[in-house]
């Protein structure tokens, strides 16, 4: 006969029962209030500015202000699309180019730098990183004359190539890129690569770029929102007849009436290329961090 070892009963006479997971339902009601609130102050302008733009000049300044959209966006959109002033299609074309070769070139010469600095060895690596360190210190105003005047040199005034070719690359772009690849990139797969014959640069194409999609992701992002707002520099280069978005908008701006319906049609119609490339950017940098937790 044998005998069955059972284990000791717990004195509440069952099972152990997981503890209760702590995060954000443990957040204090203090804390929700807060979050609540800031959401409320950061959507507010923007909902405002919707109201605005679908109803007329006279709830600018109506008190109190209306609360609910109107029936007036598709008039005020085709008005502005016909102000003379504004060229404002042309604008939203000449931002989306702008935009989309500078986040691309970004994006592929940062990730190519940031893949040489980090796994490569070559002479001078620490002091050109430094270099590249060093024009993150200077401020954009400071560069804005002597890079006018390269402009004027070229040719290249009232054209795309003026606000292209200057910011085809950052410095902090290769920065992030570097030190990203530092981390995510194992030397010993840089090393497997290298025996099974890989060249450099498609060990740069095949293997390091696919885990530099998170942080490529991300600075994508960052440079698209960056580049598609950017209103100095083109207002410094470019005529009023070949305007980017912002200098669409901000001719509306200083025009002798300023149409607030038509500054906040234009407005809410910027925003959304930027809401469809987070959208984008989003869910590339959200697969890329699963992807990896999964090869983890």
């Amino acid at each position: 006969m044998t005998a069955v070892l059972s284990r000791p009963r717990r004195p509440g006479g069952g099972r152990r029962r997981p503890g209760r997971m702590r995060g954000l339902w443990d957040a204090s009601p203090l804390t929700y209030i807060t979050l609540v609130a800031a959401l409320a102050l950061s959507i507010f302008p923007i909902y405002w500015m919707i109201i605005v733009a679908t109803r007329g000049n006279e709830v600018v300044g109506a008190v109190p202000p209306p609360m609910t959209p109107g029936g007036n966006f598709g008039d005020n959109v085709g008005r502005l699309f016909d102000n003379p002033d504004a060229y404002f299609a042309k604008g939203l074309v000449n931002s989306a180019i702008v935009s989309s070769v500078v986040t691309i070139s970004t994006v592929f010469f940062a990730s190519l730098a940031g893949f040489a600095f980090a796994k490569l060895r070559f002479r001078g690596k620490n002091a050109l990183l430094l270099v590249i360190i060093a024009t993150m210190m200077i401020p954009v105003q400071m560069g804005i004359i002597p890079l006018y005047m390269i402009m004027v040199e070229l040719g290249w005034q009232n054209r795309l190539q003026a606000v292209i070719v200057p910011f085809l690359v950052t410095g902090f772009g290769v920065f992030m890129m570097r030190q990203y690849a530092d981390q995510a990139v194992p030397d010993e797969l840089i090393e497997a690569a290298r025996v099974d014959g890989c060249t450099t640069f498609g060990l740069y194409w095949r293997v390091v770029l696919p885990a530099l999609r998170p942080a490529a992701g991300v600075l994508g992002l960052f440079t698209f929102m960056q580049t598609w707002n950017e209103f100095m520099w083109p207002l410094a280069v470019l005529n009023p007849e070949n305007p980017t978005v912002q200098l669409s908008i901000n001719n509306l701006a200083n025009a002798y009436f300023k149409d607030y319906t038509l500054m906040f049609a234009g407005t809410t119609l910027a925003i959304l290329p930027l809401l469809i490339v987070f959208v984008l950017f989003g869910r590339q940098i959200i697969g890329g961090i699963m992807e990896g937790a999964i090869k983890a």
